[in-house]
């Protein structure tokens, strides 16, 4: 006989007790999140950076870092943390200040390729993103130093060498050479 583990809430995970161990929360399954090695660590700071200081000069929302969770489906809850996220401020103004998680996908979500991650999994989450309505999903591989664009199921281009991350509709006027990310 299998026995099937119990299903967490977003708000059970909330109320979790800090600990060194990250979660997120998929179908309401507790998954572990290992910690971020160097070169993740430093790319996904390099894209929050960049993208935070374009948004603030422009007054065009909010951008999150890691570990903000995103509650992005319902019974079963699925919160999922980006490593960085952009709300645009017309949906701010319409949610409001929210304490908890995020209700919902943000704009624009940037996740960051681990060396423990696999492929599959890494694609799982962008679509899983998009599925919540999240408008472009950026993944960037360090070691294979490009960046993958997801807008849609039929919309995915890969990013490689001098070619540039463009916010095109989603955050208008951002730009990031890979360059300046993989350097």
């Amino acid at each position: 006989m299998t026995i099937k583990p119990r299903q967490v809430t977003a708000e059970e995970l909330l109320e979790m007790p800090e600990d060194s161990v990250r979660h997120e929360l998929v179908e309401g399954e507790l998954r572990e999140m290992a910690p971020a090695g160097n070169r993740h660590g430093y790319v996904a700071g390099e894209f929050f950076g960049e993208l935070r200081n374009h948004v603030k000069a422009n007054n065009l929302g909010r951008v999150y870092a890691a570990e903000t969770g995103f509650k992005i489906s319902s019974d079963p809850d699925t919160v999922l943390a980006p490593d960085a996220a952009f709300v645009r401020r017309e949906r701010l103004d319409e949610v409001g200040e929210v304490d908890g998680y995020w209700p919902g996908a943000p704009d624009l979500v940037v996740e960051v390729v681990s060396p423990n991650d696999r492929h599959s999994g890494v694609v799982e989450k962008a679509l899983s993103w998009l599925g919540a309505s999240c408008r472009m999903v950026l993944v960037a591989d360090p070691e294979r130093q490009a960046v993958t664009v997801y807008r849609s199921l039929e919309d995915i281009r890969i990013l490689t060498g001098r070619e540039s991350v463009d916010g095109a509709d989603v955050v208008p006027g951002w730009r990031l050479p890979l360059s300046d990310i993989f350097a």
